[in-house]
């Protein structure tokens, strides 16, 4: 873990709101699987019946079997800006580290075994999926849909949920968000989080602040972001196991709603997304996306959708499950 503070959101939209003043029953478990609760939205209102099925566990998981390869190109490029490590423990220091930290612990709910114990649940879970530790989770009210990491120096790393984002997805949909974050620490993507959400976040309203990142920083910094997170949508998919509940989420962040949840349809969205390349791919139209593009913290939601349903079908994910079955076989013996 990156001794900077960090912090990474599940969003799709060019700015992140992050107010700096201001997702049953116990898992059956099994050799090579966990449960998996499943609660579509309209049933979590009106009972408490879950189903629990099996899913792989990725025991020796490393960051690198699932990074994608546009991360690995935009870190590389990252490093060999001279200063940039040293100029990050500059601009964020104990006393900026503490702010953020408090303000969370604060205003959230502290997740707990005791406190929001299904929540709790879908973490461990996760973490367990995915080889890595689970980190605090905290609950915050807030009316925009959204998730992030934040890791302080010394400190345990943490995961804030918004409300609004638990009563928009199922509890798949949730616990592949959580998943989605878990892949930021997973990846030590920290260092350079601080640096891109000193942005995304409006820290340029900071008194002297924006003059000392220069805009072609900026641009290299969003290139990475975009980049890591489609490598944290993979992690996603790890977890969910089942590129829908992925693809899921990215919809009903771009367009969804709890009342009309039901009538939302992920094929009609990847065809949305099919779309989407063919009217790109003029010369018109690849100037346009590029000019989409350029200045967002996160791919557009469309892009990552189509990203993951063909990393879903890769020989590499393919791969992966295969190897996590074969080890768990082996642990029986």
């Amino acid at each position: 873990m990156a001794s900077l503070l960090s912090c990474s959101a599940f969003v799709v939209s060019s700015k992140l709101s992050f107010p700096i003043s201001g997702w049953g029953s116990k898992p059956r478990r099994r050799w090579g699987s966990i449960g998996l609760i499943i609660a579509p939205q309209a049933e979590r209102r009106r009972s408490r019946v879950l189903a629990v099925v099996s899913r792989a566990v990725f025991r020796d998981l490393d960051a690198d079997d699932f990074r994608h390869p546009l991360d690995k190109q935009n870190t590389l490029l990252l490093r060999t800006i001279p200063g940039l490590n040293e100029l990050g423990k500059a601009l964020l220091g104990p006393v900026t580290e503490q702010v953020m930290l408090l303000e969370n612990i604060g205003t959230s709910v502290l997740v707990s075994e005791k406190q929001l114990p299904d929540l709790h649940k879908l973490m461990v879970e996760a973490a367990k999926v995915l080889n890595t530790d689970a980190p605090d989770l905290y609950v915050r009210q807030n009316p925009v849909p959204n998730a992030y990491t934040l890791a302080v120096s010394g400190r345990k790393p943490f995961i804030v949920v918004h409300t609004s984002l638990v009563e928009l997805l199922s509890r798949r949909e949730l616990q592949a968000v959580l998943a989605h974050e878990l892949g930021h620490l997973k990846c030590d993507h920290g260092v350079w989080l601080t640096f891109a959400n000193i942005i995304t976040l409006g820290a340029y309203s900071v008194p002297g602040l924006g003059a000392m990142i220069a805009q072609s920083l900026e641009e290299q910094l969003f290139r990475w972001l975009r980049a890591a997170e489609l490598t944290c949508d993979r992690a996603a998919l790890l977890v969910a196991q089942d590129p829908k509940v992925v693809i899921s989420v990215l919809m009903k962040l771009a367009g969804g709603c709890p009342s009309l949840s039901d009538q939302l349809s992920v094929d009609a969205f990847l065809e949305q997304a099919r779309s989407y390349d063919k009217a790109s791919s003029s010369p018109i139209g690849w100037y346009i996306r590029n000019a989409q593009t350029r200045q967002l913290s996160h791919p557009l939601p469309v892009l990552r959708a189509r990203e993951i349903d063909e990393w879903s079908r890769s020989h590499e994910y393919r791969f992966l499950l295969k190897r996590a079955a074969q080890l768990e076989d082996s642990l029986k013996v």
